[in-house]
């Protein structure tokens, strides 16, 4: 043991070992800017490593598993989910911050965290909720509201303005005030299109050979090359630096390999033939709802009246936290009489 350790419990000597292991440029779990609320700390975790276990236990967390990443009808059981999405963004991202000497803590907090405000089916969900939401809809931002306002009956999670940092600004315009925020930020996109066209490949809505040689002779000719590939770019080029950065040539050919997702997978009329049905199914229940108040959780309710939310937010916090199977459940519950259920 070192002498400066002497007296200290065993989440002090982490935060003193932080300080010799980490790098400079990383953010250190006793130098936080803290919690909204102030909270005394933990003898054996950091703040960082509280903010982790908090979102890995809390029940928005859990509902990812039965949200949609991409397929909405996948046949097979291998297709991700909007959980599996995020337990590899995790992954890259602590692989990124263990080599750059960063807080892996913190990264894995905020990957974890990134998408807890996400809609059922996917990004077809979240449109519906933009479109019929005055105020609009956008999973980040519903993210944070989860994290500070739904989750335990609203009290929120109370996490580090770090984890929440970096959990809104996890998208392509996002700006991240951590290294941290930045590899998950980075990691979400590397996460998505490799795993994406895995199961567009499953899906047979495209080929390996199918892909232009353009990105695939700079980023790999299969999953493992190209996340070999990303990941070794941003080390490399981020190693001894105070930013997470690519190099040009790399970055160039991820997002124009992330443009011919969206042409091939994200908007073709194989992958998307069930989105519209979706939507349709997303804005009626929205509809329902907000003529009919009074029929959403009591929790819902209390929210409206103690907190002085509008109908429309928090028809839009029910409606985002259903998993899809629920959300399909309450409408058939709502939409269709029970006799016509036999048909």
């Amino acid at each position: 043991m070192l002498e400066s350790e002497r007296g200290l419990n065993l989440r002090q000597k982490q935060e003193q070992r932080e300080h010799q292991d980490l790098s400079p440029f990383a953010s250190f779990s006793d130098e936080s800017c803290g919690r909204d609320m102030e909270e005394t700390p933990c003898d054996l975790r950091t703040i960082y490593q509280r903010d982790r276990d908090r979102i890995l236990h809390c029940k928005a967390f859990r509902r990812l598993k039965h949200k949609t990443q991409v397929f909405l009808e996948p046949e097979g059981d291998h297709y991700r989910t909007r959980l599996t999405h995020t337990l590899e963004v995790a992954q890259n991202a602590r692989t990124i911050a263990r080599a750059l000497r960063l807080n892996e803590d913190l990264t894995e907090a905020i990957a974890l965290g990134h998408d807890l405000g996400h809609t059922p089916f996917g990004h077809s969900g979240e449109r519906a909720l933009d479109e019929e939401c005055k105020e609009g809809f956008e999973h980040h931002i519903q993210s944070i509201r989860v994290v500070e306002l739904l989750e335990k009956h609203g009290k929120g999670l109370n996490l580090t303005k770090e984890v929440r940092d970096g959990i809104l600004n996890h998208q392509t315009s996002g700006k991240p005030s951590t290294l941290e925020g930045k590899i998950v930020r980075l990691s979400d996109k590397i996460a998505y299109i490799n795993h994406d066209i895995d199961d567009a490949i499953r899906g047979k809505i495209i080929t390996e050979e199918g892909i232009p040689s353009i990105y695939t002779d700079v980023l790999g000719h299969s999953a493992r090359e190209r996340l070999n590939t990303l990941i070794h770019d941003i080390v490399i080029n981020s190693e001894g630096k105070n930013d997470i950065i690519m190099s040009p040539k790399v970055e160039e050919a991820m997002l124009s390999l992330r443009k011919y997702m969206f042409k091939s997978v994200y908007t073709n009329k194989v992958a998307k033939s069930q989105e519209k049905k979706a939507e349709n199914l997303i804005k009626q229940l929205f509809r329902y709802y907000i003529a009919h108040i009074n029929e959403l959780p009591e929790e819902y309710i209390k929210m409206m009246e103690e907190t002085q939310e509008t109908e429309e937010q928090v028809v839009c916090d029910y409606i985002a936290g259903m998993t899809d199977r629920y959300a399909i459940s309450k409408f058939r519950e709502l939409m269709i009489p029970r006799s016509w259920e036999i048909y």
